[in-house]
């Protein structure tokens, strides 16, 4: 009965590596067919090649840019890239002046736009505008009372005017605050009338200064503003994010928003100016949002918000809110920036040098199985077995991130791989000496394979911890190539868990059973006589070959120690039945 169920388990356990490993290929057919996916990993910029793009910052006449902007614009375009799914791409400044930006692959049209808009992002009052915006700010959890349910994130060009209050204040009376009409001279009207969108990238628009009023437009060209001087800047912003809006009861709506997270000083400067803001009810009740020296939004203000949590609701689509989250959370740069070139580049290290990696894992995968082989006999098959499926685990692990998340496999990745044959191997060999301790103390095949197991598991779940551990220190620490080694060697540490206790382990209770493995064959490595056991059987010992009577004793006295008490006492029975004859 135990026998049957230890099977039970045995196949059960080796089912579900079935189910996983037939999921892992369904994901990545599911990727292949709907989402232009392939069943090979996408390759890094060392192996591949891939686009270099080179930005240039915007400054005004005079300025020189310093190494803190630099450095700074640099870890934020990291972030941009990375947010974007394209991993293992290289940001550096070149010069200490351009920034250089090295995208494996060929750059979508929607990674080339977060690199392009790569400016600051400021908080800005409307002043003016010829068409009205329809998204709104509310406190999270309003249902966002007197918004327009048809209307969109970038209003219909062909609206009708918003109404826009006269702009003629007297000239020489001097603003009180940023909303304040007395920004809008005749002269900035002028030029208002006069603007056309179409110029916007010409005009230098994003490096007006911050205490002055701005002439932009919506991304689309299809709103034009008058903006006054910056009340929020984009760097105040801890955290953005889109998600589904919550009405005031608590009930999860359908509607998409964005939600935004002010640090201390952004939300003080925040509620100062929709506390002003929502008093309003002309186009003076928007705040528009700045980006690049564009409008992204300029949502109304339908109440004050005081904790610094700001929701941007609107008619967006759940793609809309999270290219607007993406760029509150990561576009706060000290410079703008233009793209000054975008070329084609070459592998630097090639594909030579992947098949070099290829060819090391090969023979380290040889030298593993030769060596178990030659230590274990038959057992090495299971070795080799294991690491095959091991192999098509992560093959399969990393193929459907490749689809799914951007990875690339980079030559410092593949590094990572071919180290994970020794830290797989490592878990075989711990479990084999595990059994074999356990045959050494008289235990039968099955019985040491589980007693074995008991004890090896506990080894080989520290041990990968302790490597999983330190590859999510090494990823987050480190950059570049690093953290793509980091990477696989943790998931090659996760893989080895499962192999080991969803095959090798199951593998073994059942091969324990078959003859030629349950019987201690001479050549399965399972054999006690081999192993020098003192114990074989029930109350049965057997004198260790080629060694001193004392040793013999000494082995003897051992195997009784280990004795239980029904053993013992039926050693003694035995013992006196042979007295009596």
């Amino acid at each position: 009965m135990a026998r049957t169920t230890t099977e039970r388990k045995a196949i059960r356990s080796l089912v579900w590596l079935l189910v996983i490993i037939i999921a892992l290929i369904a994901a990545n057919g599911a990727s292949v067919l709907f989402n232009n996916g392939q069943w090979t990993p996408k390759l890094a910029l060392d192996l591949e090649g891939g686009t270099q793009i080179t930005l240039s910052p915007q400054l005004a006449t005079g300025e020189a840019v310093t190494a803190e902007q630099l450095e700074r614009a640099v870890a934020i375009i990291r972030q941009r890239v990375d947010a974007s799914g394209v991993s293992e791409a290289e940001i550096n400044t070149q010069g200490n002046q351009n920034i250089v930006v090295s995208i494996p692959g060929e750059p979508d049209d929607a990674t080339r736009e977060r690199i392009s808009s790569s400016a600051k992002l400021e908080f800005r009052p409307v002043l003016l505008a010829d068409l009205p915006s329809a998204d709104t700010i509310d406190e999270p959890g309003t249902e966002g009372e007197g918004t327009d349910p048809s209307a969109s994130p970038s209003a219909d060009p062909g609206a009708a005017p918003s109404d826009a209050p006269s702009a003629e204040p007297t000239p020489s009376v001097a603003p009180t605050d940023a909303s304040d009409l007395a920004w809008i001279t005749p002269e900035l009207q002028e030029q208002f009338d006069s603007f056309d969108c179409a110029s916007l990238s010409a005009v230098g628009a994003n490096v007006a200064p911050t205490d002055e009023p701005l002439i932009t437009c919506e991304q689309d060209g299809s709103i034009k503003y008058i903006l006054g001087p910056v009340e929020v800047e984009g760097e105040r912003i801890s955290d953005a994010r889109a998600g589904l809006i919550t009405s005031s009861t608590g009930v999860t709506t359908n509607e998409w928003g964005v939600f935004i997270e002010f640090d201390g000083e952004g939300t003080t400067q925040f509620r100062a100016v929709t506390e002003r803001l929502v008093t309003f009810t002309d186009v003076r009740n928007q705040f528009a949002i700045v980006l690049d020296g564009s409008v992204i939004s300029a949502p109304r203000t339908n109440v004050a918000i005081t904790d610094g949590r700001p929701q941007i609701s609107g008619n967006f689509t759940e793609e809309s809110a999270l290219t607007l989250a993406d760029q509150l959370k990561f576009g706060a740069l000290p410079i703008g920036f233009e793209i000054q070139s975008s070329e084609n580049i070459s592998a630097t290290l090639g594909v030579s040098q992947l098949q070099s990696g290829i060819i090391a894992g090969i023979v380290g995968l040889i030298l593993v199985a030769f060596y178990a082989f030659f230590q274990y006999r038959a057992l090495g098959g299971v070795v080799l077995a294991s690491l095959v499926v091991a192999g098509v685990i992560t093959y399969l692990i990393i193929t459907y991130l490749s689809n799914q998340q951007g990875f690339r496999l980079s030559l410092a990745g593949v590094a990572g791989l071919v180290i994970s044959i020794g830290v797989i191997a490592d878990s075989f060999i711990v479990y084999f000496e595990r059994i074999r301790d356990e045959l050494r103390d008289g235990r039968s095949v099955d019985g040491s394979v589980e007693a074995g197991w008991k004890r090896a598991w506990r080894t080989i779940l520290i041990s990968d911890v302790i490597n999983f551990l330190a590859a999510v220190v090494l990823f987050v620490l480190a950059v570049g190539n690093v953290r793509g080694f980091a990477f696989t060697l943790g998931i090659t540490t996760i893989v080895d868990l499962i192999v080991v206790a969803l095959f090798t382990h199951p593998l073994m209770q059942l091969l324990a059973r078959t003859r030629f493995f349950g019987s201690g064959h001479p050549l399965s490595g399972l054999d006690p006589q081999a192993l020098g056991a003192v114990y074989r059987g029930r109350a049965q010992f057997r004198a260790p070959v080629g060694v001193t009577s004392t040793k013999v004793a000494s082995s003897s006295r051992e195997a009784q120690r280990r004795q239980t008490i029904a053993e013992r006492k039926a050693a003694q029975s035995s013992g006196e039945g042979k007295d009596a004859r």
